[in-house]
Order: C-alpha cells, then sequence, then structure tokens
C-alpha cells in the first residue's frame, strides 16, 4: 500500500493540460488497438472497418472467415485494419483475433447505430457497429477512410413510415469517406440518393460512369453526381472535402465486379419476394436487412452470400487503394493541415498518463489452525496479485488511464485473474498457451508467520524486450512507466534506454531484495526517476553498484566528484527519504 499511495500521489501531481484532461475523460472508452495507433502515429494509412456483418450480416463461420479475409486484403494492398465492434462496453477500434471471433460467435451481440452506443456502453455490453456507429468512432481516432458492403437508406415506402437509416444523417455531419457498392438493393435508391443531396453528401461513382451501383447489381438505373476513375482521383475529392473543413462525409460507390454480377437479376428477383415476406410478418427497423438478407440468401441458394463477400473483398481493395493513395497525397502536399488535426486529437485521446510492465500472479494463501504436522487443517484462499497487477490496478481504480503489459497462460488461471481485472486495460497482457499463469503459494502458521512459500513464476520471463518494443507508440506518450523486478533484466535495460531517449520517468519497484539489483548490474539504474525499496532492497541496490571512490577527473585531482557517482548519491539520498 505504501507504493501504491506513492505512485498514486505521484499521477495526482503530473501536470497536464485542462484540454488533455476532458479528452482522456470524454475519450476513455475508446480503445485504440496498437497497430492502428502506431500506424496513425507514422502517417501510414488505415482503413476502417465496420461489424454488424460480422454480428449480423452472415451466418458464423463465413462471418468471421470474411472479417479476417477483408483484413487480410487491406493489409496486402498496404494500410492498416481497423475493425471497429464494442467488446464490454467499450468502444474498440481495431480488433484482436479473439476478439473477432468472440463477436463472431456471440449469440447476443447487438446491432449497434448511434442512438445505440450510449446504451450499450452504459450497459457493458458487446455488439456490431453499423455504418454510422462505425463512423463515428472512426472520426474520433481521426481514419478519414471506410470501408463497408453497403450503407443503409430510405426503406420502400420510406416516404409514409419515414423509416430512414441514420446511416443517410451520420454522412451528413461526420466527415469520413464511406467506400461500398451504393445502396443496399432492399432499400428505395431513388429517394436514398435524395435524401443525401440534401444532407449535403457528394456522391460519386468510381469507375469510367456515373451509374449508381444497387449493391449486388453494378447498375441501378440512377446516376452519381460525379465519378472517380482512379484511386488518385479518388484520394483527391477526399483530401478537397478534408482540406474545406466541411463537416459532411463523401459516399464512393464500387459497382460489384461484372463477373460476380451475373447473378444480380435472380438476386433482385428474390429480393422483392422477400420485402413482401418482411411487409407481411410485420418486420422493422433494424430487423429488416437481416431478415430480407437471411431470406433472400435461402432463396438464393447461397449465391447472395457469394455475391455479397465478393463485394466486400473488391470494396477492401478498391479502399485500402484509395487510403494508401489519400496517405501519399497527404505526405507529399500541403494538405495536412486538416488531417493532422485529427491525427492529433487520435494521439491525444490514446495517450496512456501511466504505463505498468510487470507480474501477474494467481495467489493461494493457506492458513494452518493448529501445530504444522503431516496433514494439518487449515483455510485455503485465492486472490490474484503480481506487483505490477497490484500498481496498475490502484492506478486504474483511481480513475488514471494506465496500461498493464505482461503475460499469462492460455488457462483456467488466466480466465480467471484477467475477468477480475475488467476494469483494468489489459489490452498489453500476452496470452501463451505453453505456459501457465504465474502462481504463489505461501503457507503461513496460525499466528500469521510465513512458514514456506513457493512461486512458479518463469512466464515472467516471456515479458520480453521485443513484446514490450510493440507498445512503442504508448510508451513514447507515457509520463510514468513503471517496472517491477519480476521481469527480465534485459527488458528492463531496454525501457530505462528508450524512456531515457524521450525523457519519460521511470519507477522501479524492486518486489524483493533478489531482484532488487537488475537495474544496477548496468547503466540502466541511471535512468530511473524514482524508486521505492524496503532498507534490504537498498542495501542489494548499493551492494551491487560496489564501493564508491571519490575522485575528480581523470587525474583524481581537485576533489570533484564523477558525474556516476554524484548521480548515484543523490538517488541513495531520495530513496533514503523514502524509507524515512
Amino acid at each position: 500500500m505504501r507504493i501504491l499511495r506513492q505512485v498514486s500521489a505521484l499521477v495526482l501531481r503530473r501536470e497536464i493540460t485542462t484540454c488533455q484532461k476532458t479528452m482522456l475523460k470524454k475519450d476513455c472508452l475508446l480503445r485504440i488497438h496498437p497497430s492502428v495507433s502506431q500506424a496513425m502515429a507514422e502517417n501510414k494509412p488505415v482503413v476502417a472497418l465496420e461489424s454488424t456483418i460480422i454480428t449480423h450480416g452472415m451466418p458464423y463461420p463465413h462471418n468471421l472467415r470474411t472479417a479476417k479475409e477483408v483484413e487480410a486484403i487491406v493489409r496486402a494492398e498496404g494500410a492498416t485494419p481497423a475493425t471497429v465492434g464494442v467488446i464490454s462496453g467499450e468502444v474498440h477500434v481495431g480488433l484482436s483475433s479473439e476478439e473477432l471471433d468472440h463477436l463472431a460467435q456471440s449469440k447476443i451481440s447487438q446491432k449497434v447505430s448511434r442512438r445505440d452506443l450510449s446504451y450499450v456502453i452504459s450497459k457493458g455490453l458487446s455488439g456490431g457497429t453499423t455504418v454510422s456507429a462505425t463512423m463515428i468512432a472512426a472520426h474520433r481516432a481521426g481514419i478519414p477512410v471506410f470501408v463497408t458492403g453497403g450503407i443503409g437508406g430510405v426503406h420502400r415506402d420510406g416516404e409514409n413510415s419515414l423509416d430512414i437509416s441514420a446511416d443517410l444523417t451520420e454522412l451528413g455531419r461526420t466527415p469520413i469517406a464511406v467506400i461500398s457498392a451504393g445502396v443496399k438493393s432492399i432499400l428505395d435508391i431513388g429517394r436514398t440518393l435524395e435524401f443525401l443531396e440534401t444532407q449535403g453528401v457528394c456522391v460519386a461513382t468510381y469507375g469510367q460512369s456515373k451509374n449508381f451501383p444497387a449493391f449486388f447489381s453494378p447498375q441501378s438505373g440512377f446516376r452519381s453526381a460525379c465519378h472517380v476513375s482512379n484511386p488518385e482521383e479518388a484520394a483527391k475529392l477526399i483530401a478537397s472535402s478534408l482540406s474545406l473543413g466541411l463537416q459532411s462525409g463523401v459516399l464512393l460507390a464500387v459497382p460489384i465486379p461484372e463477373e460476380h454480377a451475373a447473378s444480380g437479376q435472380q438476386i433482385e428477383d428474390a429480393i422483392k419476394v422477400a420485402v413482401a415476406e418482411a411487409r407481411a410478418e410485420g418486420v422493422m427497423g433494424k430487423d429488416v436487412t437481416p431478415f430480407i438478407l437471411q431470406k433472400v440468401s435461402a432463396l438464393t441458394q447461397g449465391k447472395s452470400l457469394q455475391a455479397n463477400i465478393a463485394l466486400i473483398h473488391n470494396n477492401a481493395k478498391v479502399g485500402s487503394q484509395i487510403a494508401c493513395a489519400l496517405s501519399k497525397q497527404m505526405n507529399d502536399r500541403g494538405l495536412k493541415l486538416k488531417i493532422k488535426q485529427s491525427y492529433i486529437t487520435v494521439h491525444a485521446m490514446t495517450i496512456l498518463l501511466q504505463v505498468v510492465i510487470g507480474g501477474i500472479n494467481v495467489d493461494f494463501i493457506a492458513k494452518g489452525k493448529t501445530k504444522f504436522g503431516q496433514t494439518n487443517p487449515g483455510s485455503v484462499c485465492q486472490s490474484f496479485g503480481g506487483v505490477g497487477r497490484n500498481i496498475a490496478d490502484s492506478l486504474s481504480r483511481l480513475g488514471q488511464e494506465t496500461l498493464f503489459i505482461s503475460a499469462t497462460g492460455a488457462d483456467l488461471n488466466s480466465d480467471a485473474v484477467l475477468n477480475y481485472c475488467k476494469h483494468m486495460n489489459t489490452s498489453g497482457v500476452a496470452r501463451l498457451k505453453e505456459h501457465s499463469t504465474a502462481t504463489y503459494c505461501a503457507v503461513i502458521t496460525e499466528s500469521g508467520e510465513l512458514s514456506l512459500g513457493l512461486g512458479d513464476m518463469d512466464i515472467h520471463q516471456q515479458i520480453t524486450e521485443h513484446y514490450v518494443s510493440q507498445f512503442k507508440t504508448q510508451l513514447s506518450s507515457a509520463t510514468l512507466v513503471c517496472l517491477d523486478g519480476n521481469i527480465p533484466t534485459s527488458t528492463i535495460n531496454y525501457v530505462c534506454c528508450f524512456a531515457e531517449k524521450r525523457n519519460i520517468n521511470v519507477w522501479y519497484e524492486p518486489t524483493d531484495s533478489e531482484k532488487a539489483c537488475k537495474p544496477f548490474l548496468s547503466n540502466a539504474w541511471k535512468s530511473l526517476s524514482y524508486s521505492s525499496p524496503n532498507l534490504a532492497e537498498l542495501c542489494t541496490m548499493n551492494k551491487t553498484l560496489g564501493p564508491v571512490t571519490i575522485c575528480s577527473d581523470s587525474s583524481g585531482k581537485n576533489g570533484f566528484f564523477p558525474a556516476s557517482v554524484c548521480r548515484r548519491g543523490s538517488f541513495v539520498v531520495s530513496t533514503t527519504q523514502h524509507l524515512l
């Protein structure tokens, strides 16, 4: 508790601007995947992807396979995919493989539009984000390009029902370029285009003509306001819109490839039947699209599903090419300002004021009730610990944004401890199938004295410098990095060197007297700003450094202390004051 109080006091004393405080508090529910934040920090292209196609658009396992294929296409084209979804009440921009699998298999995932975001977050639910919700998350994350299958629109008979998708109003107020196969053909395309015009949305067809596509068909009978022929032209259009500061989006309609459009008429006929059935059964609102798509898939014996997958693949390819072209133009020309402002916003939003790197344990405490023999009555209790975990836990409970980097096994103990740590940002915790989660068992006497302690801590050696280096962006934006003595010496050396180059404060918690020496086996200790040893640990530190020889320069004259000795002296003084 002594350590936690001091770390907490240090955090609360940090000087950050009112703007940063507000932004951090406002966006604490937005989780940006490390690969996405890294790409954006380096001004590399990122493509946002929605997740209702995973949760409501396709059956399992087609949904999971398609999601992973789309991400692979984005990467192959040179961009970073950022699939957006809601996991346990947090909006994620970029999903891990495990999170994709969770959304794909969940039977209770919500369909999350703009109106649903507040409710789903407040209840801690999970779900797939629609076009409108994905646009909101992408914009807040500073991602200007978003790829989807098809957007929502004005439903048939919408002039009477007023059933109009929130996707359209979102396009009118969120400056994102949406790449889609046009409007879903189950909708009233003409009225949808009229509504988009009223909202001030620039609608362009990607190709050699203005023919507006109808999702499964390359032509709908309607025309866009303009067309662009290649990624460079599309990127110029998007850059112009962003540079003007328009608060409306751009819709780029990409026709389905001709080789997959042959079954278009059969699908259109099936859609008419499905729409009639939906009306007869009283299906309304957000349930209409999933109902019709499922019916159409059955009526076409899966051909609509195949066409759906094909157009999504094509959209991902085209959208990624456009994102790469836009990124290049932003970097090459004087059009960086408007985009850069968004990038700065995401950087501030994802600042992690503290990064804690250390151990996470499952602890078992066995207390005897009588004098010890071979078998003794007593009590056994389980708790969750690890010095690093305890510090990150305390900071999180104090409302501080903290990333915890550690490693566990992929076992029941790991499930238990991570479930207990739901309030923490554990996105930096690796789950390793070949290893066991660290455990510690303490056997204490009836009076509370430690009789025997056993620890299986080998997994902490997997918190390597290579693994930690994956979080360079978060480390760079931290005001404090806290290390515990459980992690390898090489990792401590790496973090200390990294922090010194960037003027980042480093706190070392020695953990025990045997591990207290780690930073002092090299010059890493010179990068430490703070440490919190007990007397035994401080003695270990001092012993590791060896005797101090007072001298001045290379000749040994003038009675000055070498810089390293002065540094050591101030360090020992500060740690001694801590003990007092």
